[in-house]
C-alpha cells in the first residue's frame, strides 16, 4: 500500500456509502431490460445524476436505422423504437481527451421465472449486507461506483486537471449498440475500465461470442410407421453430439487467465423448437445457440472454422449428405479483446484496489463477451474491475455486496486522481 496524500485521503474520506447504495437500489427499481421504454428511462435518470453532479452532460438519441446497417455495427438481438447515449464529462482546465473513461451498461436481461426470486426482481431488497435485484450486480453496482467515485470528489472539493468521462451505455447485453454508438459520436478517452462484476479480480481479456441459428430438414411420417420418416430431432441429437466433441476441440490451449473455467469458448444451444403435430415425425427443427470465439481469434476465423465443421459432419452423413444443415448467423457479434500487454493500466488499477484498501486483484479473463473489445478496437487500453461476481448475472440470486461497492468506489475515485491529475 502506497502512502496517500492529502487529497487522495480526503476524497476516499468523502466516499458515501449512503449514497451510493441509496442511487443502486433507485437504478434497480427501473426495469431497464433490453428493448423496454424503461431502458431509455433509466439512462435519463443517470444524466439527471450527472448534470446534479456538475458533469458536462451529452445525451442523444442513437439513430437505429444507421445502426441497423452501418458497417461494423455490433447488431441487436431485441427490437428498439429508441435509445439513448450518455455522458457526462468531469473537470479539466482545458478540455480534450479525457484521460480515464469509467464506461458501464444500464440494460439488464429479462428477470426469467419470477417464482423463482425472493422477491419482485425489480424491488430492490438489503439483505446480508448486499443489494438484491435484477441489475444489481451486471452492471447497475458498477454505474454507481463510477458515480459515488465523481461525488466523493465533489463532496471532498476536488476538480481534475485533465476531464474525466462516465459513459452511460444500453444494448450491451445483445451486442453493445451504446458503446458502439458513444464511440461512433467520438466520445473517447486514453484509459478505460468498464466496473463489470469481476469477483475482485482485474479482468483484461475476454472471449467472443456469436449467436446462430441451425435448420435441421427431415422426412415426416405417422408416428404409428416412424420408420418411414427421418426425425429432424434425431438427426440434431447426432448434429449435437458432433458440436460438443468440436467444443472440446476449442478449449486446448486456452489463454492461462481463463484459469480453472471448463468452456472458455463453449457452445451452447440455448433454444429448440420441432414438429408441429405430436403423432407425426417432425420433418424440420430450429435450434439456436451461442458459439465462443477464442481471445485474438478474428470472428471471421471462428465462422469459418464452425461451417466448416457443421459442413464435415453432414457430408459423412447419409441423410444429411443430401439434406445439410443450414447454417446462419443471427444477432449481436462479439469480438474477442484484451488490453495490451506491458499497459500501465493494470499496475495502476491494482494500485488503486489496494490502497483503496481492497485485496490485491489477480488478473483473469472471462468467456462472457463484453464492451471491452469495442474500446479495445477503438485503440483504448481497456479492462474490466468492478463489484459483484459475474456467476450471480442473468439469475434469481443476483446480489451485490456492499462493502465491494464501496471498495471499488473509493478506486475509481484514486484512480481518477492519478490518471487526470489535480488542479
Amino acid at each position: 500500500m502506497a502512502d496517500l496524500t492529502a487529497v487522495e485521503e480526503r476524497v476516499l474520506s468523502a466516499v458515501d456509502e449512503r449514497w451510493a447504495v441509496e442511487r443502486l437500489c433507485a437504478m434497480v427499481a427501473v426495469p431497464s431490460v433490453g428493448g423496454s421504454a424503461a431502458e431509455s428511462e433509466v439512462q435519463h435518470l443517470l444524466g439527471d445524476w450527472l448534470e446534479e453532479l456538475g458533469c458536462t452532460t451529452d445525451r442523444w438519441p442513437i439513430d437505429l436505422a444507421e445502426a441497423a446497417s452501418a458497417p461494423g455495427a455490433p447488431g441487436q438481438e431485441v427490437v428498439r423504437s429508441e435509445a439513448w447515449g450518455v455522458v457526462g464529462t468531469v473537470d479539466g482546465a482545458d478540455g480534450g481527451t479525457p484521460a480515464l473513461v469509467l464506461a458501464g451498461h444500464t440494460d439488464v436481461v429479462p428477470p426469467g421465472d419470477r417464482d423463482l426470486w425472493a422477491g419482485d426482481p425489480f424491488v430492490p431488497r438489503i439483505a446480508g449486507g448486499a443489494v438484491h435485484g435484477r441489475g444489481a450486480c451486471d452492471m447497475k453496482a458498477g454505474v454507481v461506483a463510477a458515480l459515488a467515485a465523481v461525488h466523493a470528489l465533489r463532496t471532498a472539493g476536488v476538480r481534475l486537471a485533465r476531464p474525466m468521462a462516465l459513459h452511460g451505455v444500453v444494448g450491451e447485453e445483445d451486442g453493445g449498440l451504446g458503446a458502439w454508438a458513444t464511440l461512433r459520436r467520438g466520445h473517447t478517452g486514453e484509459l478505460c475500465v468498464i466496473p463489470e462484476p469481476t469477483a475482485r479480480a482485474v479482468v483484461t481479456a475476454h472471449g467472443g461470442a456469436l449467436t446462430f441459428r441451425l435448420e435441421v430438414s427431415g422426412h415426416a411420417a405417422h408416428a404409428a410407421m416412424r420408420d418411414r420418416g427421418v426425425s429432424a430431432v434425431e438427426l440434431f441429437a447426432h448434429v449435437h453430439g458432433e458440436l460438443i466433441a468440436f467444443e472440446a476441440e476449442r478449449q486446448r490451449d486456452a489463454d492461462p487467465r481463463f484459469g480453472e473455467a471448463r468452456f472458455p469458448h463453449g457452445i451452447s444451444i440455448g433454444r429448440v423448437q420441432a414438429g408441429d403435430w405430436a403423432s407425426s415425425v417432425p420433418d424440420r427443427l430450429v435450434a439456436e445457440g451461442r458459439y465462443g470465439v477464442r481471445v485474438g481469434e478474428p470472428v471471421e476465423t471462428a465462422r469459418a472454422a464452425l461451417e466448416a465443421r457443421l459442413a464435415d459432419v453432414c457430408a459423412a452423413h447419409p441423410w444429411l449428405a443430401a439434406h445439410p444443415v443450414r447454417l446462419t448467423w443471427t444477432g449481436g457479434a462479439f469480438a474477442s479483446g484484451e488490453l495490451p500487454a506491458g499497459s500501465p493500466l493494470l499496475p495502476a488499477m491494482r494500485s488503486a484496489v489496494v490502497d483503496a484498501g481492497g485485496d490485491e486483484p489477480t488478473e483473469r479473463a472471462i468467456a462472457a463477451g463484453t464492451d471491452l473489445r469495442l474500446y479495445a478496437a477503438a485503440g483504448i487500453p481497456t479492462l474490466h474491475y468492478g463489484p459483484g461476481d459475474l456467476h450471480l448475472a442473468h439469475g434469481p440470486q443476483e446480489s451485490v455486496p456492499v462493502a465491494e461497492l464501496v471498495t471499488a468506489a473509493r478506486a475509481f475515485a484514486l484512480l481518477a486522481l492519478r490518471s487526470c491529475g489535480v488542479r
